[in-house]
């Protein structure tokens, strides 16, 4: 169904719309001329500004990558610095451990003459009890009957047993 406008809304377009007197045109004035002739000397301002601001996004751009050139030469002098550096702290420490294990050592043998010296001690103070009771036994044995030249006292092992149970000083 085609709709057709209605009478009043038709008239509507030809009614006088300016002041009594004068007859305006019977087709009503383009306003979107007038729009962009009203705005067209702003707009041209606008265009320099435009030109101002893509120069200074070119020079910010510029600065920019100056300035990320600028930080990754002074990241690369800074990561030499520190492997230098680093060089260095690992020889200090490798160093300061040397002497820490040579203090350790000298401290070990330092000990062990010590304990060393303690055994010799003992051993020289119970050797001749030991070997006065070793005499006596090989004396015994002999005066029993048994040979000197026999390897065994005739007893079996019970002398070697008696000397390791404890009686007299033991090492």
């Amino acid at each position: 169904m085609v709709r057709f406008p209605r009478l009043l809304d038709f008239l509507m377009r030809f009614r006088r719309t300016g002041a009594p007197g004068r007859v305006p045109p019977a087709v009503p004035p383009d306003r979107s001329a007038e729009l962009a002739a009203e705005l067209e000397q702003p707009l041209s301002l606008l265009a320099g500004a435009e030109e101002q601001a893509r120069n200074i996004r070119e020079r910010a751009a510029h600065e920019a990558g100056r300035r990320r050139e600028e930080a990754r030469e002074q990241a690369r002098e800074t990561v030499l610095r520190a492997r230098e550096h680093a060089g260095v702290l690992r020889e200090e420490s490798a160093a300061r451990m040397r002497r820490e294990a040579e203090d350790e050592a000298a401290r070990l043998v330092e000990s062990a003459g010590h304990e060393a010296a303690t055994v010799r001690h003992r051993a020289s103070t119970r050797m001749p009890a030991l070997v006065d009771r070793i005499a006596a036994m090989a004396l015994e044995d002999h005066d029993e009957g048994g040979s000197a030249d026999s390897a065994v006292p005739r007893g079996g092992t019970e002398g070697a047993t008696r000397v390791g149970t404890g009686e007299g000083s033991t090492p």
